[in-house]
């Protein structure tokens, strides 16, 4: 397989170079999972601290606390526990998230040199 380059000369693509080439789309299209992830972790973490913050507010001693479905009647210090848990589950959770972030732009970014110095302007590794 031939990609025509900009000057007019023409690179070969090598098994090697194909599969670099592979490998960056997958990780971009992990990237786009994890940023839908992460925007869904760090809502839901908002939503946490608000509902910490108004069982705080309220005076009953029994609140409805959601449990797939359905709502159930459950004393107030069980849900102030089981609602930290779940804080602290979606903190990690989003930190977790976060790292791989990370982990998967430093491999596109050296994909993208070891690409863009065998390709020069014939590839494009760019979002538009």
């Amino acid at each position: 397989m031939q990609q025509a380059g900009a000057s007019g000369s023409e690179t070969e693509v090598t098994w090697e170079d194909q599969q670099n080439i592979n490998k960056f789309g997958r990780l971009n299209n992990r990237l786009h999972e994890l940023d839908d992830e992460i925007k869904i972790a760090k809502e839901t973490k908002e939503n946490l601290e608000d509902a910490s913050n108004e069982l705080i507010l309220t005076d009953e001693e029994t609140v409805r606390f959601q449990i797939g479905e359905v709502f159930a009647h459950v004393p107030k210090d069980d849900v102030e526990s089981k609602i930290e848990e779940m804080q602290e589950a979606t903190s990690n959770n989003l930190e977790k998230l976060q790292e791989e972030k990370e982990s998967i732009v430093a491999q596109m970014a050296e994909l993208k040199k070891i690409l863009y110095g065998k390709f020069k302007d014939s590839i494009n590794l760019e979002e538009d």
